[in-house]
């Protein structure tokens, strides 16, 4: 198995989140962190797949576990139970909430997801809707949780800004409630763009950045649309692979494939308030 660092602690670096001499936010506890390669799948497999898939290079794996606009919303082996029972066989988690999109969102399957003509107010609702679904499946405060906004297109200003103020606005809220705001999209929009706010002292930016560029290998600290040194240390995930089927100890599986260098989830044991 690659790598686990389960018992690491990550403070989130400032640079991404907070104007360089705006007060700091609050600090949420300080999450553990993976360095190795990640596996998501649409719907949470099954226990049995899990412990299968403990013979392979994987250490962690991602979860869509919220939002209005998951490809698989019923997601009927996710629970607290599921949770608790992968962190024992060793898997560490990387918690996605798929919420409301880009309204220049490519995918047309996204569209119906649009963010709304309110999106600072519909960013932090969503917010405290991720915190509470996360809080369900045993997922405390000091976790991760990734916002997925899948690709949009760059050259609409007005939606642009829109997305801007919808991600700001939740990662203000997830940050509030004592979770670390990351942020999934793909390298030539959503993640362009977050790179060029960092560069212009932006606030309440994301802590982590998850890249989607499908090159085929890994590249954590080579992207063109990311400064060397922005989104470090232990902030970067890098999803190389999509869309490809792969299987383990008999069992097969349609994933995504990622290299990682983040926090993980911190799975709690009793439930949380």
């Amino acid at each position: 198995m690659a790598a686990v660092a389960g018992a690491a602690l990550l403070t989130a670096p400032a640079s991404a989140g907070t104007r360089p001499g705006a007060p700091a936010p609050a600090p949420a506890p300080t999450p553990a962190y993976y360095v190795g390669k990640a596996f998501d799948t649409c719907e949470a497999p099954s226990l049995a797949v899990m412990k299968a898939w403990r013979s392979s290079s994987y250490g962690a794996v991602g979860i869509y576990f919220g939002g209005r606009g998951r490809g698989c919303p019923g997601q009927r082996e996710l629970s607290r139970a599921w949770v608790t029972s992968v962190h024992d066989m060793g898997w560490r988690l990387l918690p996605l909430f798929v919420g409301s999109q880009a309204p220049c969102v490519i995918a047309p399957a996204k569209r119906k997801y649009a963010i709304g003509t309110s999106p600072s107010l519909q960013g932090t609702q969503e917010a405290g809707d991720a915190v509470r679904a996360a809080r369900a499946l045993g997922i405390g405060a000091g976790s991760p949780l990734y916002l997925d906004i899948e690709a949009y297109r760059r050259d609409d200003a007005r939606c642009v800004a829109t997305t801007l103020s919808f991600v700001r606005a939740w990662n203000r809220e997830v940050r509030r409630l004592g979770y670390v705001p990351g942020f999934y999209s793909s390298a030539d929009s959503g993640v362009r763009d977050m790179e060029a706010q960092r560069k212009a002292g932006t606030k309440d930016l994301p802590s982590v950045m998850w890249f989607a560029r499908w090159r085929g290998s890994p590249s954590l600290y080579v992207e063109s649309s990311l400064h060397p040194t922005a989104w470090t240390p232990h902030a970067r995930i890098h999803q190389y692979v999509g869309d490809v089927a792969e299987s383990h100890g008999g069992r097969s599986l349609q994933i995504d494939r990622s290299a990682v260098d983040a926090p993980v989830a911190v799975v709690t044991t009793a439930p949380t308030p």
